[in-house]
């Protein structure tokens, strides 16, 4: 059963039951109101016949009865309840008494019943005369009550009438009442299943009417959608980057392997070849192999990255940290020309190991993408409470609208500056600073070179 239809029975009920009861307690007021009105009436004319019958005391049959008098018929019965006298209007009709009246009127006490007489409801009241304190006559007046009667069963059929058609129209009123407070909850009810269905998470529910608990509701329902859609964005992006992963990382972790099966399938079957090439052939699988080794720890680091593995973040000299950094560049590229002079002696929050790393990734980058007559420079600087290692070169420099894709992983848009990389090296130095909380910016001019900045804030 739909709230709606709950909500419509309930106050529906309660009107019913409280118009049942104003209409009893209407019925019943009226009838007796009504009832006690025709006895006083009765017992007013009873009264002032026994007053007569008590002034002429010396009428054994007591004073003659009014022979008629309209609406009401009077007879008087003797003491033992036989009757004495009726008057005209009467004829032969005689009012009757119980036996329970006749005793109470023997006590002295009035008596009041209704009685039907020839097929009419008649309200008789019966009063003693006493003389010399004893009963000596009974005067019995009579009126009909049939309009009486009439007029409480019309006010009785109005009632149940007025009352059903009242129940009737606030059922009504209230199923259309009902459906016009619940109907934002049904939006809101049809937004949510459309939302579940077609799974667009930008769909508001449109509530115009009043900030009340409906628009509360309503509110809150889009404050949650808003949250929903941004969780529901971040993992559908976060599913794009892992496919995209997965299908990059299985790209470049093929073509090795492709390499090297040819290779072994070659010497496998023997062919007839100098020794000269066979030693090309065993070279070329050593550089692929550790080709295969570089990506696959190049991954495990971006896989730690992701991981969101803590990095520890201490004090950590840098000039001593340089040096090194200096020196395996050196021993990695003996002939370039590398600038450095660190003028500066600071410290930065940083992991050593994490940010050595880093630098060895920027200056390889810079050694594989530039020319062998390139300088590569590693400058530092303080900025504010930070410091900004930067690793220059005089290269030819990155095209514009390569730049915001460098750090990408697996981007290789320039094939000529690719250097046989897997374009994970940027991306890895990128995530490695950010873990650090620290950042990398890159600034490159055609023709003049590129400058990539580590910054991190300085320790003391």
């Amino acid at each position: 059963m739909s709230i709606r239809l709950r909500l419509t029975l309930l106050y529906s009920a309660i009107l019913a039951v409280t118009l049942i009861i104003f209409s009893a307690a209407l019925y019943v007021t009226q009838a007796r109101v009504t009832f006690d009105a025709i006895k006083t009436t009765l017992a007013r004319q009873a009264d002032a016949l026994a007053s007569g019958e008590r002034r002429f005391p010396r009428f054994s049959e007591g004073p003659p009865l009014p022979t008629t008098l309209p609406g009401r018929w009077t007879q008087t019965r003797n003491a033992d309840g036989s009757v004495s006298a009726r008057t005209a209007d009467l004829a032969d009709t005689t009012l009757p008494l119980s036996d329970t009246g006749l005793g109470d009127l023997q006590k002295g006490l009035p008596w009041v019943e209704v009685a039907e007489v020839e097929d009419e409801p008649l309200l008789i009241y019966s009063q003693p005369v006493l003389q010399q304190n004893r009963v000596a006559r009974i005067i019995q007046v009579a009126t009909p009550i049939s309009e009486r009667t009439q007029s409480l069963g019309t006010l009785r059929l109005i009632l149940i009438v007025g009352s059903s058609l009242a129940i009737v129209a606030a059922f009504i009123v209230g199923w259309v009442l009902a459906g016009m407070v619940l109907r934002p909850i049904h939006q809101i009810a049809h937004t949510a299943q459309a939302i579940g269905s077609e799974r667009n998470f930008s769909r508001r529910v449109e509530h115009t009417g009043p900030n009340d608990e409906v628009g509360q509701l309503a509110t809150t329902f889009n404050a949650m959608l808003t949250e929903l859609e941004s969780a529901y964005r971040q993992v559908e992006q976060a599913l794009d980057t892992q496919r995209r992963f997965v299908g990059d990382a299985s790209h470049e972790l093929r073509t090795p392997l492709t390499t090297i099966r040819g290779n072994i399938e070659l010497l496998r079957n023997n062919p007839p070849m100098d020794p000269k090439e066979r030693v090309d052939v065993l070279a070329d699988t050593k550089d692929e192999v550790e080709r295969l080794i570089r990506l696959v720890n190049q991954l495990l680091a971006l896989a730690r990255a992701d991981a969101g593995r803590p990095v520890r973040r201490e004090p950590v000299p840098l000039k001593p940290l340089l040096d090194d950094v200096y020196r395996q560049a050196k021993l990695l590229a003996p002939h370039r020309t590398i600038d450095y002079a660190a003028s500066l002696d600071a410290n930065v929050l940083a992991d050593r190991d994490v940010l050595k790393q880093v630098l060895l990734i920027l200056l390889d980058n810079a050694r594989v993408h530039t020319p062998a007559s390139a300088t590569i420079g590693i400058q530092v600087a303080r900025v504010g409470d930070h410091i900004a290692i930067n690793i220059r070169d005089t290269g030819p420099g990155i095209a514009p609208n390569l730049l915001p894709h460098i750090f990408e992983r697996f981007y290789r848009g320039d094939v000529s500056r690719s250097g046989g990389g897997a374009g994970l090296g940027l991306s890895i130095a990128q995530e490695l600073i950010h873990a650090q909380h620290g950042t990398l910016t890159v600034e490159s001019h055609i023709g003049k070179g590129s400058v990539f900045t580590v910054t991190l804030q300085s320790a003391p």
